[in-house]
């Protein structure tokens, strides 16, 4: 069968989806559809057909695309349209999200798996409610318990949800943390002695008084530690 009659039957697929497909389930379910048994469609040419689709609805004409994101292939509104469309659901998902939340959310995108007290540990304060409503949300999943430690605590990690909302396929596509501290990071300006050429490069030493006394005609008479003894007034 040629590509041509398979790709509609992707695109219905994909469109159908409550969930982001992968190109493999893609081909198990268009060799269920059609019953191939023996000439089954393989993954190289599920992908062949996807690029032609993508490159289909990256034209201008479509104001959504299809693009791989939560781990899998979906239909997706382009950026152009996001504020026409945010008219809709807006951003009330993420707005639910305390400040406490989204941190919460971050440490255990960046050190899954993690318990719920080595997240404490990192914040400092308790964090039973932000990962409560991590949970509730599906943005996290309990993937295990921890059994080195005692009372085996459970262990948190990132949900395909989390993924599929930020628009990416694995915590390795999040931005690395050294990338995010060096746009933070200002450049201190180095001041040399020479940019002062109209400014002496030491200072003058401090003269040190060693002995005040006042002479016979009432006047204040200062010696300082590098002069020798006050010359007396018959020299």
């Amino acid at each position: 069968m040629e590509l041509s009659t398979i790709i509609p039957h992707i695109e219905a697929l994909i469109f159908a989806s409550d969930k982001p497909l992968t190109s493999s389930e893609i081909v198990e379910l268009i060799n269920n559809a059609f019953g191939f048994m023996e000439e089954r469609i393989t993954l190289q040419q599920i992908e062949s057909a996807i690029e032609g689709i993508r490159e289909k609805y990256n034209t201008e004409f479509y104001p959504f695309e299809v693009k791989e994101s939560g781990g899998g292939w979906q239909f997706l509104t382009k950026k152009d349209f996001h504020s026409t469309i945010g008219q809709l659901n807006g951003d009330k998902f993420l707005k639910r999200l305390s400040n406490a939340a989204l941190e919460t959310l971050a440490i255990i995108a960046y050190k899954q798996p993690i318990t719920k007290g080595e997240i404490e540990a990192i914040r400092g304060v308790n964090s039973d409610y932000s990962v409560q409503k991590l949970l509730e949300k599906e943005l996290v999943i309990i993937s295990g318990r921890n059994e080195l430690m005692p009372g085996h605590p459970l262990i948190y990690a990132t949900s395909k949800n989390f993924m599929d909302y930020f628009g990416i396929n694995s915590t390795g596509d999040l931005p690395k943390i050294r990338e995010v501290m060096a746009e933070q990071l200002v450049q201190g300006t180095i001041v040399n002695p020479e940019d002062f050429t109209s400014f002496p490069t030491a200072l003058p030493q401090e003269e040190t008084i060693s002995d005040i006394a006042v002479n016979e005609e009432g006047e204040l008479i200062v010696k300082k530690e590098d002069e020798g003894e006050a010359p007396s007034e018959k020299e």
